[in-house]
């Protein structure tokens, strides 16, 4: 799987995930950096087949209302630590394994529940 992590996900999940065998990008390395606008993180998603993983709900909307970025973690916890998104996000990645993760879906990450959607 490809993700693109948004501006507020630590390098550390980036770096977790690469060891995993994924491909992973940080939006910091890519467009304008921490200065690129959501729309334009959406389309580079899309556009390189890649899962956005980020804190902020306004992806959320726009999965929705407009269908980009077509396949989306969005993180509900708050202050975590990187140690435990790690092992929430080791759980994930088995779970995601059993899914159809080439067709648009939301996945909201809370502590204690792990909520998919597809459209």
């Amino acid at each position: 799987m490809r993700f693109l992590c948004d501006v507020h996900i630590s390098y550390k999940l980036v770096n977790y995930l690469t060891q995993a065998g994924h491909e992973a990008i940080h939006v910091n390395t890519i467009l304008d950096k921490w200065f690129s606008k959501d729309a334009e993180i959406a389309r580079y998603a899309d556009d390189n087949d890649c899962i956005v993983i980020t804190k902020d709900a306004d992806f959320r909307d726009s999965h929705f209302l407009k269908k980009s970025p077509k396949r989306l973690i969005k993180i509900n916890l708050g202050n975590i630590s990187n140690n435990e998104l790690i092992v929430l996000f080791d759980n994930l990645l088995n779970e995601m394994d059993k899914l159809n993760t080439s067709a648009p879906f939301l996945i909201e990450l809370d502590r204690d529940l792990i909520n998919y959607t597809s459209i």
